[in-house]
């Protein structure tokens, strides 16, 4: 597979993975809700960001921008996002889901399992 088709293949994967759109994800990520879940690098003691907030911030300009415009960082990015997803959604809990912070954590990540879209 040449990097092009793999760039593709990511490309579809993220796209499909990411159910949220930008505007959608950038409310989010405002709520105190998503700014309570994650991993903190420092330890949750250290405060800052959750790698998640991050990513979702990150996910955002991802999906504003124009597919030329993605460098292979960008592609590498986009394949840990389609592997949290993938990984989580995996480990849906029972029951409602919508208060949780399995699924607020999954929101961070640009990936509501309630939205259904076709």
């Amino acid at each position: 597979m040449s990097r092009t088709d793999d760039d593709q293949q990511t490309y579809r994967e993220f796209t499909e993975a990411v159910n949220m759109k930008p505007a959608e994800l950038a409310a989010w990520l405002e709520s105190e809700e998503s700014k309570r879940v994650g991993w903190h690098k420092g330890g949750r003691s250290g405060g800052g960001e959750s790698v998640g907030h991050e990513s979702g911030r990150r996910i955002i300009d991802l999906l504003r921008r124009k597919r030329d415009q993605l460098s292979a960082a960008d592609y590498k990015h986009m394949r840990k996002v389609i592997g949290y997803v993938h990984r989580h959604m995996a480990q849906r809990p029972s029951g409602d889901v919508r208060d949780t912070k399995w699924r607020w954590s999954l929101m961070n990540w640009g990936h509501d399992p309630l939205i259904e879209r076709p």
